[in-house]
């Protein structure tokens, strides 16, 4: 039998490497660095399977795996490959729904207590020898989860997973979706960024929901409010919220995410003390990449055996 060529378009460690490993007799792998072009456009044409994390997968890029059969996204949002150009070459596109929600729900809530308890600034004055804090506002402007109300914008996996460790934290919670699924707690996105101290967006990039957190509504949010991003950069307009975190009414922001990727050298965002940062990493544990690896050889076996496959999105 001759081995499945995949193309994996990231580097593993060890561990993931071992995952793989004893599939070796009917997978063949080819690890390529995403900012390794060269040996991807030279892989590209000889891959059935494509792994893909986060660079783009283009149209073009699609039209030259000539041998393709499935794109298998690890991860949920497929908004980063050519799903309508993939369709017309008749190249399945198939995602992981829910498998790194663990990970991001657990991100998501570090990024809340990061922003909300000051954490950067706290270890940036330890590191530089200061004692007992001096700053009188610190006691008046950190907060508990436990005394918030935690606005999730989106209900699925992972948003279900932060409201319920929250909620275990003692927080009370609202949610809001693209209609009123009848829970006691759901609210319209302008009365929820109104009523909530802490806002978590655990929404896909979408026509629809593309600049959703724009100047207007980041306007209607509480006085020293947080806003927490670990979906997708675009969903928020940057430039409006700059300004929300230097004059209000945001108190700080924990983003994973950007509208632009990696995020430039020269944006605003990264000169603010009241912002966490991390390079769309909420999900990159080794736990994810486990679950995200037995569902992709899982549907590798099932491209090979003729069978249906799994979580496909076209």
């Amino acid at each position: 039998m001759t081995p499945i060529k995949v193309l994996a378009h990231f580097v593993p460690g060890d561990k993931a490497r071992a995952l793989i490993a004893p599939h070796a007799d009917w997978l063949d792998v080819r690890y390529v660095a995403e900012d390794d072009d060269d040996t991807f456009y030279r892989e590209l044409p000889e891959a059935e399977v494509i792994w893909h994390v986060l660079r783009p997968l283009s149209g073009e890029d699609l039209e030259r795996a000539t041998r393709c059969r499935l794109v298998h996204k690890l991860g949920a949002g497929v908004n980063t490959i050519d799903v309508d150009t993939a369709t017309q070459r008749g190249i399945a596109v198939a995602n992981m729904p829910g498998a790194n929600a663990p990970s991001v729900a657990e991100g998501a809530v570090l990024l809340m207590l990061a922003a909300l308890r000051r954490l950067p600034a706290l270890d940036a004055a330890t590191r530089a020898g200061a004692g007992w804090p001096s700053d009188p506002t610190l006691g008046e402007t950190v907060r508990d989860i436990g005394s918030c109300t935690v606005g999730v914008v989106g209900y699925g996996n992972i948003a279900k997973r932060v409201e319920t460790i929250v909620t275990a934290m003692g927080a009370d919670v609202l949610h809001t979706s693209t209609r009123d699924d009848g829970h006691a707690g759901w609210r319209p996105l302008p009365e929820l960024l109104a009523a909530s101290d802490i806002v978590s967006l655990h929404l896909p990039l979408t026509d629809a929901t593309a600049g959703m957190l724009d100047r207007a509504a980041l306007a209607r949010m509480k006085p020293d409010a947080v806003l927490v991003n670990t979906s997708r950069g675009a969903v928020v307009d940057e430039d409006a919220l700059v300004d929300a975190l230097r004059a209000g009414p945001l108190a700080a922001a924990g983003l994973d995410v950007f509208a632009v990727e990696p995020i430039p050298a020269g944006n605003p965002l990264l000169g603010l003390d009241n912002v966490v940062l991390t390079p769309h990493v909420t999900w990159y544990t080794a736990d994810t990449m486990r679950r995200y690896l037995e569902h992709a050889v899982d549907n590798c076996r099932r491209l090979r055996d003729g069978r249906e496959l799994a979580n496909v999105v076209n």
